[in-house]
């Protein structure tokens, strides 16, 4: 892999990942650009404890553009885009609209490939392999940022999910504080380790899960699994065999079968609901430890977290969704319509 950065017009960084090292990446951002103003602040909620983030900024982002002027295409004669020059295998940039910005973190774009008309799916191994390395170092470098506590890499794809920009690529949030799934997992963590004098709660639901009924496929170095309290209708956990608190942490092995097995998951995710059905919407989430202080979670520390990916669809039959209605957005309490053993032999029956 080479490696390199450079600024875009209004000052923020922009790095290719390449796969060949010879490869030169001289080209010019040469729009007009006028440095970027954000308004990002973060607000602690005093009742539920948790932190939320207001952009007004965004108001003004980027919204469903046509593909002729998709802004994460390479550039090609006078139609400039956020990549400056006219190829590129895998790309990174600051977010023009962040969520996050300055003291309260920081936004970025990871573009997969510079086909428009692709989806990770589509992607060679290496391809992939290249992606999870552009992952890794993005993780370790936001890591060093003073304001950062938690690296968050994720693929939201489909218009039902939200996304406005159809080009294949996802985001990297880091942010100031530990979300609060993660420490809700933490918590659950701590009070696991406290119970059984030790044990780690991780370890407990992979070895439960690969004794069970809903593996849907495993490696020699990863598992994925519909898990038994799964949420959505259709959703898989991936772990590495070995736990790790973050990318940073995975051996050469596990990175080597990684594109194998997650382009495979995303492949049986398209076969779900049939032939001739559109591609199906998800949210694919890597979790990883927060790098920041644990004092709050007793007894734990950062390599007690496992390393995970959740990769799950909104979409619950041909032509349905599954709208977060009273229970789950007042509640916060889950109706799955469809049963998590029923899931996972549903994705063993798409196998390729």
């Amino acid at each position: 892999m080479k490696k390199t950065s450079t600024s875009l017009a209004d000052g923020r960084e922009l790095i290719y990942y390449d796969l060949r090292d010879d490869t030169v990446r001289d080209a010019v951002d040469r729009r007009p650009l006028e440095r970027t103003v954000t308004t990002s602040e973060i607000r602690r909620d005093p009742l539920l404890g948790d932190s939320i983030a207001v952009a007004s900024h965004r108001q003004g982002r980027t919204y469903h553009p046509p593909a002729d002027q998709c802004p994460l295409c390479p550039s090609q004669g006078d139609r400039l885009s956020e990549i400056p020059d006219s190829s590129y295998d895998v790309v990174v940039f600051e977010n023009r609209f962040p969520s996050l910005a300055g003291d309260s973190g920081r936004c970025e774009v990871v573009c997969f490939t510079s086909d428009h008309n692709a989806s990770f799916a589509d992607l060679s191994e290496e391809q992939a392999a290249l992606v999870l390395e552009a992952w890794t170092d993005r993780t370790s470098e936001l890591s060093h940022l003073p304001s950062v506590e938690q690296v968050f890499c994720f693929e939201n794809r489909g218009a039902e999910i939200g996304v406005t920009l159809g080009h294949p690529h996802g985001q990297i949030y880091a942010y100031p504080f530990t979300t609060p799934r993660t420490a809700l997992m933490l918590r659950s963590l701590a009070a696991h380790k406290e119970a059984t004098g030790g044990e780690n709660l991780f370890d407990a639901v992979v070895a439960s899960e690969l004794a069970g009924e809903r593996v849907v496929l495993e490696g020699e170095h990863w598992v994925a699994f519909v898990p038994y309290a799964a949420h959505w209708p259709y959703e898989v956990h991936l772990y590495p065999k070995r736990r790790v608190p973050d990318l940073l942490a995975l051996d050469e092995s596990a990175r080597t079968e990684f594109p194998k097995v997650y382009l495979e998951l995303l492949r049986r995710f398209d076969r779900i609901f049939g032939e001739g059905e559109p591609p199906t919407p998800y949210i694919s989430a890597w979790h990883q430890a927060p790098f920041g202080a644990l004092e709050e979670f007793e007894g734990v520390n950062r390599d007690d977290f496992a390393l995970h990916l959740e990769l799950f669809t909104i979409r619950r039959t041909s032509g349905k969704l599954k709208f977060l209605a009273g229970s789950e957005s007042g509640m916060n309490v889950f109706i799955n319509d469809v049963p998590p053993e029923r899931a996972a032999e549903r994705l063993r029956e798409v196998a390729s």
